[in-house]
């Protein structure tokens, strides 16, 4: 059977241009189920995806934002995620594929460029496994967007479905250095799905230029499936095919610890938190991520064309370029 890419997915009445000019919608109120924090451990959230609601109603508390990153109106009072503590132990997060949807990154919070969506406010935590926090270590995250494209020339066209506008565009990339409490923030919008893989963000971090862990991250599927079928420009494209449940890079026994925990903001915008467990020294071992064996296209990713002669990109904005061992398997 023929292997589908990100763009066989949009409607037959519905062209990849058209779902980029299909922005400014209003988003529909759909409460969510309990969502896990995932730094070696789980807590329950309040169904409706947090606890700031009650502040000055900039949007009602059950509806999810939409417009993009402009919409982050309350974003000088959204809390800290990480105020509470990690605690005192702290397990290392495994590496997974990095892909060939990597690409030229860019220096910079705002990584939306204007593209609509629901936006996302990301916040890292950088420590390594004695819970000590990392300063300026680089964190390097790519993801789709919500209609399932990957932006940049540079990227392998199973990413950009060879479209013109996301070719030309750098949207969803994006790298930021840790402060002195180890944290990085980026501002987004929330990913779309694609064939064959459930709802995910890659990252890198690297300390000193040196890759520590590539890996990827997930949202609870309650969530996922709150967005994809019922707020407007993520539901155009009907269920998506895989869930944390069958992906085939995380296995659904260890997906919990890949898992953002999430909140929704007063003006309607999403925080999604998660600590990352780095080694103290390359020269401790690293551990992997369980693979999985679902999600269509198998364990090796939807598309059998191997590195496709793709290679490194040409540039990488000074951040080091795809990290050793780049692989452009399962996106």
């Amino acid at each position: 059977m023929k292997s589908e890419t990100p763009q066989d997915l949009l409607p037959k009445a519905l062209t990849r241009r058209g779902m980029l000019r299909g922005i400014g919608l209003t988003l529909a109120a759909v409460p969510l189920g309990k969502l896990l924090v995932a730094c070696g451990g789980s807590e329950t959230d309040d169904p409706t995806g947090g606890g700031t609601d009650t502040d000055a109603g900039v949007t009602d508390p059950g509806v999810w934002a939409t417009g993009g990153t402009a919409a982050m109106t309350a974003a000088a009072s959204y809390p800290d995620p990480f105020a509470a503590g990690i605690g005192t132990v702290c397990a290392l997060t495994c590496e997974s594929t990095l892909g060939p949807c990597y690409a030229t990154t860019v220096e910079r919070k705002d990584i939306s460029e204007g593209h609509d969506g629901l936006p996302v406010r990301l916040a890292f935590l950088i420590v390594d496994e004695t819970c000590k926090p990392i300063p300026n270590a680089t964190v390097d995250i790519w993801h789709a967007a919500p209609e399932g494209l990957y932006s940049g020339e540079d990227a392998s066209d199973f990413c950009t479905s060879g479209d013109p506008v996301a070719r030309a565009a750098r949207w969803f990339r994006g790298v930021q250095t840790t402060d002195a409490n180890g944290r990085a923030d980026f501002d987004t919008c929330f990913p779309g799905w694609y064939s064959s893989r459930t709802i995910h963000i890659h990252f890198t971090v690297r300390v000193g230029g040196q890759e520590f862990v590539t890996s990827q991250l997930f949202f609870d599927d309650t969530l996922n499936d709150d967005i994809v079928n019922h707020q407007p420009l993520y539901n155009t494209r009907g269920a998506r095919d895989t869930t944390n449940a069958n992906d085939n890079v995380v296995s659904a026994e260890s997906v919990g610890n890949y898992l953002f925990a999430t909140q929704r903001m007063a003006d309607g915008a999403m925080l999604a938190s998660k600590t990352l467990i780095i080694r103290s020294s390359l020269a401790n071992e690293q551990c992997a991520i369980p693979g999985g064996g679902g999600g269509g296209g198998g364990g090796g990713g939807p598309p059998p064309f191997g590195d496709g002669g793709m290679g490194p990109p040409p540039g990488d904005g000074g951040f080091g370029g795809p990290p050793p061992g780049f692989d452009a398997g399962t996106p």
